[in-house]
Formats: structure tokens, C-alpha cells, sequence
């Protein structure tokens, strides 16, 4: 269980009643967005409070004509999602840079410039959000979020979610180290196994992860990698 000194009170109004937990701030933000986690361990106390403060519970009544169960871990689940989470300022700005990396993250790796069918670096993402005035929700998830966001951006920087299809052809020498890297970073459409060993393949992937995947390519084959762009 998180301490208390790390809890942060998660609190949900039901008609005229409060229902209080005292939560992992970050534990709550990873369930919000998507994630699992071990709710039980997430908690200070495993009790639901009408008034944490005060340390007064609810009564199994409430919880019971409210949540239709007295289970504790479906009822702190469900003050999470729905509820609200207090945090401290320093806690609310820890966990806006982290989920604002993360969107930034996801745009680089799926987005591109339509014209030089290029990725943007992640400087000119975030120079972009900071002109926009991009507000992060520290609680919102990052796939809700990043559809706003690309709307703010789009006025800014050209921006196409668009994949690309790449072919590839690794040699016979490097074909045990890179064929993996090759057929399972996107989609594979097509391959071939070429008569001296060598192969080749067409793989569609997000056009924002195209320098990794040439990067992780050229180290698998030193270098000995032929890519190319289709159309």
C-alpha cells in the first residue's frame, strides 16, 4: 500500500453524499489512462470515507445503496474514473510534464510532414504546443488528449498521420540479425527470400517511426541495409 505522506484524496459526489479515498496520485493517473494496476496496493487505506479528514467512513449502507457492492476495490475503481483527484502543486506539475513528454512521443512517432514525407523532430512538436498554449490534463488520457491537441497544431506545423510503405532488402550475411526487426516493427504486406539468401520485404509503419526503424536496421547490418520509400 502507498503511505500516507504520497496519498492524495480521490473523492466522488453521489446525490447529497461524498465517497473519499486516499489514493497514489500516479497509480490513479496510469488506471485513467488505460492502464491496469493493483488498485489495492494503490491505496493508503483500504476503507472509503465520507470525510477522510476527519477519518469518518462510510457506512456499508451507503456504499451498498451507491455502489450497488461494498467491495472496496470496485468502489475505489470507480471514484477513480469518475471522481476527483486534489494534488499538490508540485505533484500537478510533475504529472502534467509527464504526460505532455508522452503526447509528444506519440505525435513524433506516428506524424509527419506531408510535404517531405519526413518526422518532425520533437523540438518543433513541443515549440509548436508552447505557441498553441497546449493546456495538459494530467488526468485525461493521452490518446483523448492528442486529438485535440493536433487540431491546435495543425494552423502551425503541416501534420499527416499518414504510414508509409517501405521496402527493404537485407543481405544474406544479416538476415538472422535484422529479419526480426524488419518483419515485426509494422506491418509486414510482402516478403520474398531471394535465391542468395538475401530478403526482401515491404513494411508499412507510422511515418514518424521511420529514423528509428532505419537506425535499428543499420545496426543489426552495419550499415549493409538497402530502404526505399514507396508510393
Amino acid at each position: 500500500m502507498v503511505s500516507l505522506d504520497d496519498a492524495v484524496i480521490a473523492r466522488l459526489k453521489k446525490g447529497e453524499e461524498h465517497f473519499e479515498i486516499l489514493v497514489d496520485p500516479y497509480s490513479a493517473a496510469e488506471l485513467i489512462d488505460g492502464n491496469e494496476i493493483d488498485i489495492m496496493k494503490c491505496l493508503a487505506i483500504d476503507s472509503v470515507f465520507k470525510d477522510s479528514k476527519k477519518g469518518t467512513h462510510a457506512s456499508e449502507e451507503s456504499l451498498k445503496k451507491n455502489f450497488n457492492t461494498e467491495n472496496i476495490e470496485e468502489i475505489a475503481k470507480l471514484i477513480i474514473l469518475k471522481g476527483e483527484i486534489q494534488l499538490t502543486t508540485e505533484q500537478r506539475h510533475k504529472m502534467k510534464e509527464n504526460k505532455k513528454n508522452r503526447i509528444i512521443e506519440k505525435i513524433v512517432k506516428n506524424a509527419m510532414d506531408p510535404k517531405t514525407k519526413a518526422p518532425h523532430p520533437r523540438q518543433r512538436i513541443e515549440l509548436a504546443m508552447e505557441e498553441a498554449k497546449v493546456n495538459i490534463d494530467p488526468f485525461k488520457p493521452v490518446r483523448d488528449q492528442v486529438k485535440t491537441i493536433i487540431d491546435l497544431l495543425k494552423p502551425l506545423i503541416p501534420l499527416s498521420f499518414d504510414k508509409i510503405r517501405i521496402s527493404v532488402k537485407i543481405p544474406p550475411e544479416y538476415v538472422g540479425k535484422a529479419y526480426g526487426i524488419a518483419r515485426n516493427y509494422g506491418v509486414l504486406e510482402r516478403e520474398d527470400w531471394q535465391s542468395d539468401g538475401s530478403w526482401l520485404g515491404i513494411v508499412k509503419i507510422p511515418a514518424g517511426m521511420q529514423n528509428d526503424f532505419y537506425d535499428r536496421l543499420n545496426d543489426m547490418t552495419k550499415g549493409n541495409v538497402s530502404t526505399k520509400i514507396l508510393k
